[in-house]
């Protein structure tokens, strides 16, 4: 069931062409303007940041992480080079930045999903709740998915170790849910703290797997 759904939503995104919020760029948009302008410094500077983390995730989707440089980011975000380097120390610090707040957001569109149920709602429906709010996100965000599952792993050993703690998030998240769940259900099983990792492992292979295969129907 649950690599049914994952393949629904990612063929169903793949057909739409839509890359994602956390994606948008401003190629062939005008920058903000040079010189004396109105705009407080603080704000042009959040604007800088904003542009050029959609940027890079936009760019590393494309092409790959090797293959992006400062200026292919600065380029997509309209900023200049002085601008990129007033925000991050270098490519990999930006890239780091841009998954780590999309990884952010995808784990607090989760939680949202869940508190927003009702109190007394059985314990199964919580699960799908959680399982379709991440679905819902990669669906959501084509773009930063592939970052996150293909091109992180190849991003290096602190991108590595941003993947593991995400994985641990999620498995500490499934931990809470089960064991909070058979204080109710006496008759389900106890399991290793190392289950909760294997179903994580198994859920970001699917969706890798089904990601690549949305990128091959794309071809």
């Amino acid at each position: 069931m649950l690599h049914f759904r994952v393949c629904r939503l990612f063929w169903a995104m793949a057909a739409t062409g839509q890359e994602g919020t956390l994606a948008r760029t401003h190629e062939g948009e005008p920058g903000l303007p040079r010189g004396r302008n109105r705009l407080p410094l603080r704000a042009v500077r959040a604007s800088h940041r904003e542009r050029l983390l959609r940027s890079v995730i936009a760019a590393v989707a494309e092409a790959g992480y090797p293959a992006v440089t400062v200026a292919d980011i600065v380029r997509l975000a309209r900023v200049s080079r002085v601008a990129f380097y007033a925000e991050f120390a270098d490519k990999e610090d930006c890239f780091l930045t841009a998954t780590r707040e999309g990884g952010r957001l995808m784990s607090s569109r989760v939680v949202s999903a869940t508190r927003a149920l009702p109190t007394d709602r059985p314990d199964e429906r919580a699960l799908r709740a959680a399982f379709r709010a991440f679905l819902r996100f990669l669906a959501d965000e084509p773009a930063f998915a592939r970052v996150f599952y293909i091109d992180m792993p190849a991003a290096g050993p602190l991108a590595l170790e941003r993947l593991d703690a995400a994985d641990g998030w999620f498995a500490g998240l499934t931990q809470k849910w089960h064991e909070r769940a058979r204080t109710r259900h006496p008759e389900w099983p106890a399991v290793p703290s190392e289950a909760y990792l294997a179903l994580v492992g198994a859920t970001a292979e699917l969706v890798r797997s089904t990601i690549r295969t949305g990128q091959d129907r794309q071809v």
